[in-house]
C-alpha cells in the first residue's frame, strides 16, 4: 500500500524523473524514499506489536499464577495467534487444575488411611498398653512403683501426640463445627511452639462448600507450619475475613520474611488454591516479616469445585 501510494503521489505531483537521473532530481527521489520508509517501518511496528506483548506474556507465564492473558486487540492474523494463545492458555490451567484435584484427592485419602491406622491400630495398642502397665504398677514392689508411673506417662505422652497427628491429618473438626472452629482449633495447637505468640480474628464466612473449606484450612495449617519452622517469628496472627465479593485468609509473622525461593509447602498451597479459583500472595511485611494472603471469590466459594473430590469423611471414633 505504501508503494502504491508513493506511485500515486509521484504521477500526480509536478516532479519529473529523468534517465539518466539528474542531480536535481536526487534530492526529491531521496526524500520521497525516505518518507515511503519511515511510514512502512511505522505501519509494520504498530501491526507487529502484539507480538512484543505476547514475547512478554509467555517470558511471565506461570501456571501455578492464574488468569495472565493478553488481550487480542485486532483482527487478521496476530490477532487470531493472540487469541489461540489465550485458549491454549485455558486449557493448560484446565489441564492441570485437573490434574491437582486428583493430586490432592490422593493425598487427602492417603491422610485418611493414616489417621485411621494410628487411631485404630497405633492408639487402640498404646491405650492397651496403658491399661496394663495401670495394673503392673499396682503389683510391683515399692521401689519400683515411680519407675513404672514414669514409664506409664510416657506411653500416655506418646497415645496423645498419636491422636494429635491422627487429628492433624484428618481435621474432623472441620466438618464437624465449621470452618472457623477448626482454624480457632489450628492456632490453640500451633501455641504450644515455644516462643511464639499467636493470636486470631476470625470472621464467621457465608456458606462455602466442603472442598473450598478444606483448601482454606490447609493453606492456614501451612502457613501457621512455616511460621513455627522457619520465620524465627515471635508473634503470629492468623485472620478470615470478609472482603468486597471475597473471603480473605492472612498468615502474618514479624519474623525473617519470606523465603527467595518456593519450596514445595509453598507449591502446594498455590496448587491448593489454584483449584478453587483463589488467589494466593505471599510477600513481605514493611516492618518485617511475612504475609501470606489467601483470596478466595465468594462466588467461587458457594459453588463445588468441578473435580470435587477433596472432601474428608466424618472423624474416626
Amino acid at each position: 500500500m505504501i508503494f502504491a501510494v508513493g506511485t500515486t503521489v509521484l504521477a500526480l505531483s509536478p516532479a519529473t524523473v529523468s534517465s539518466p537521473v539528474l542531480a536535481t532530481e536526487l534530492p526529491v527521489l531521496t526524500v520521497g524514499l525516505a518518507l515511503m520508509v519511515t511510514a512502512t517501518a511505522f505501519l509494520l511496528r504498530a501491526g507487529l506489536a502484539p507480538l512484543d506483548g505476547l514475547t512478554a506474556l509467555m517470558e511471565r507465564v506461570d501456571s501455578l499464577r492464574s488468569g495472565d492473558r493478553m488481550e487480542t486487540g485486532g483482527n487478521g492474523d496476530l490477532g487470531h495467534l493472540v487469541a489461540t494463545f489465550n485458549a491454549m492458555l485455558d486449557r493448560l490451567e484446565a489441564d492441570r487444575s485437573s490434574s491437582t484435584a486428583r493430586v490432592l484427592a490422593a493425598q487427602e485419602a492417603e491422610r485418611q488411611r493414616i489417621a485411621r491406622e494410628l487411631h485404630d491400630e497405633i492408639g487402640q495398642s498404646l491405650t492397651v498398653v496403658l491399661l496394663q502397665l495401670k495394673r503392673v504398677v499396682d503389683r510391683v514392689p515399692a521401689e519400683l512403683t515411680e519407675e513404672m508411673r514414669m514409664v506409664r506417662e510416657n506411653v500416655r505422652g506418646c497415645l496423645d501426640e498419636v491422636r494429635g497427628v491422627a487429628r492433624r491429618l484428618r481435621p474432623g473438626v472441620l466438618e464437624d463445627l465449621g470452618l472457623p472452629s477448626a482454624l480457632a482449633a489450628l492456632v490453640t495447637e500451633f501455641e504450644n511452639v515455644e516462643g511464639l505468640e499467636l493470636s486470631k480474628n476470625l470472621e464467621n464466612p457465608p456458606d462455602l462448600d466442603p472442598d473450598t473449606e478444606l483448601v482454606i484450612y490447609r493453606i492456614a495449617q501451612e502457613g501457621l507450619t512455616n511460621v513455627a519452622r522457619h520465620s524465627r517469628a515471635s508473634r503470629a496472627r492468623l485472620t478470615l475475613a470478609r472482603g468486597p465479593g471475597q473471603i480473605v485468609l492472612e498468615v502474618t509473622d514479624d519474623g525473617c520474611g519470606p523465603p527467595e525461593k518456593d519450596g514445595s509447602g509453598i507449591l502446594g498451597m498455590r496448587e491448593r488454591a489454584l483449584l478453587i479459583g483463589a488467589k494466593l500472595s505471599i510477600t513481605g511485611r514493611p516492618c518485617g516479616g511475612t504475609r501470606v494472603r489467601l483470596a478466595v471469590p465468594i462466588d467461587n466459594a458457594r459453588n463445588p469445585h468441578p473435580a470435587g473430590a477433596l472432601t474428608e469423611p466424618p472423624e474416626l471414633t
